[in-house]
């Protein structure tokens, strides 16, 4: 336990959902549309290493479906 904290400090800090749903949105306006790989180009190199690429993809999955 002490060695994982230890090892959370030098870890980036993890986005949170809503923060990531603002970075889709912010996505999603940049490419103009709703196709999936041109919103994960544009999201992707703003969130990684900061947000779980699993959870990027539902939100994005989610937001595009309406």
């Amino acid at each position: 336990e002490a060695k994982l904290h230890i090892i959370r400090k030098f870890l980036p800090e993890q986005l949170s959902a809503q923060a990531i749903e603002t970075y889709v949105t912010e996505a999603m306006s940049e490419v103009g549309g709703s196709d999936f790989g041109a919103v994960m180009r544009a999201l992707m190199p703003k969130v990684k290493g900061k947000a779980d690429g699993k959870l990027v993809s539902d939100i994005v999955k989610r937001k595009l479906q309406g």
